[in-house]
């Protein structure tokens, strides 16, 4: 018998504040189970937002025993924060990716990006999941840390890896856009959803494969021992498991060293509806290559929503206190980035995230905790990252080597 190696679970933390625009949505009612399994199960998923929930369905699909575990409603933690631009851009750019990585690796992730977004959107269709999901160009507009020149160099590094982007200049993008700015690179390949009802629904589909899920249930400590793991739970409960998926958001397992990644703050505004044909060409994702940066997109009942003004600030109080300061920027960026002086503020929130030096996510087995998978966006790109997460996690558990797992593993820092 095996020397057991144990870990505790982080505690609860407040994740957001204020009121998040997915928060007030109807979305169908997932039947959740009161108790645990009591034989052994091939898979334990702690965490129901959008990384465990996409895992929790490739998984069942794929025939395996799943029970995804929520010490809170699922889609309700992380997930209902998130502002949903599905992108396969980083937020550090190609160019400056190969300078910190090498040109090589950074290539791998970007195509792999780009896939993660097709993925998703096969993953939709094939279980005809009500995401709200819409196909988008996104627009990469200059600002204080990419000008005009890096913004091209920029866009012929994509084109010469075969991405869908091209370089705008000033002229092109006002002319198009109506968007004064130095510069611009448009991309195809991107897309918005709605995170909490792609959660809910990615959850209902893996319940037609099996899963069970069991809310709430919160996990208490890990124990690893003679292939197994066993989950000790808050009232007394345990679960054995063959594998364990830790997809638990910004309440980061142990395990994951802290130089990784940083805890920060983001806020986020959803307007007042607007009519539909006062809308930008094409209603593109556009996000500026600043610091701090904004990102705007728009959502199905005809809203702009806009994010940013990311701080270091990791204090749920002072995060929540921000909000309105933290709202009424975002409102006036956006008003003179896009000429308008007519939106009105309906929703405001905050919520934290983990960023990393080279925006890039940790997804891999903890070394100390066998049998144990970590699930950690990092960056903007947290729903692109779930989605490569999945098929990593796919191979993991059944004990194959994964393409491109050696690009996230976190030791390309």
């Amino acid at each position: 018998m095996s020397t057991p190696e144990k870990r505790r679970m982080p505690p609860r933390e407040n994740l957001h504040a204020g009121r998040s625009l997915w928060a007030d949505e109807r979305v169908p009612i997932l039947r959740l189970a009161a108790k645990l399994p009591p034989r052994t199960v091939d898979v334990a998923i702690i965490g129901g937002g959008i990384s465990g929930a996409i895992a929790a369905l490739v998984l069942s699909a794929a025939g395996h025993e799943v029970v995804v575990l929520d010490r809170r409603d699922p889609g309700a933690g992380s997930t209902i924060a998130s502002t949903a631009m599905i992108q396969f851009e980083l937020d550090t750019p190609l160019v400056e990716l190969s300078k910190r990585i090498g040109k090589a690796p950074a290539r791998r992730i970007y195509r792999r990006s780009l896939k993660a977004v097709r993925d998703l959107e096969r993953l939709i269709d094939e279980h005809d999941l009500k995401a709200r999901f819409v196909r988008r160009d996104a627009l990469y507009i200059a600002g204080n840390v990419m000008g005009s020149r890096a913004l091209e160099a920029e866009a012929e590094a994509r084109r010469a890896i075969g991405l869908p982007s091209r370089f705008l200049s000033a002229a092109k993008t006002r002319k198009r856009f109506g968007i004064e700015t130095s510069a611009a690179i448009l991309s195809s390949g991107s897309a918005e959803l709605d995170p909490r009802r792609t959660a809910i629904a990615c959850l209902h589909a893996a319940q037609r494969h099996g899963a069970t899920i069991v809310s709430p249930a919160e996990v208490l400590k890990l124990e690893c021992a003679d292939g197994e793991v066993t989950l000790s739970m808050k009232g007394g409960d345990r679960l054995v498991a063959r594998k364990v998926v830790c997809a638990t958001g910004y309440e980061v397992i142990a395990g994951i060293p802290r130089d990784q990644f940083r805890m920060v703050s983001s806020w986020a505004i959803a307007t007042k509806p607007i009519a539909p044909q006062t809308f930008w060409p094409t209603r593109c994702l556009i996000w500026e290559a600043a610091d701090p940066y904004l990102y705007v997109r728009t959502t199905a009942d005809d809203r702009i929503l806009v994010g940013g003004e990311d701080s270091g600030l990791t204090s749920p109080a002072r995060r929540a206190r921000a909000i309105p300061a933290k709202a009424m920027t975002l409102l006036r960026k956006v008003s003179r980035l896009l000429g308008r002086d007519d939106l009105a503020i309906d929703y405001a929130w905050g919520g934290a995230f983990a960023d990393s030096p080279k925006g890039l996510p940790v997804l891999r087995p903890l070394p100390d905790l066998p049998g144990v998978f970590a699930i950690l966006g990092c960056g903007g790109n947290g729903i692109t990252f779930s989605v490569i997460a999945a098929s990593l996690v796919k191979a993991w558990v059944r004990n194959r080597s994964a393409a491109d797992a050696d690009l996230f593993d976190g030791r390309r820092r």
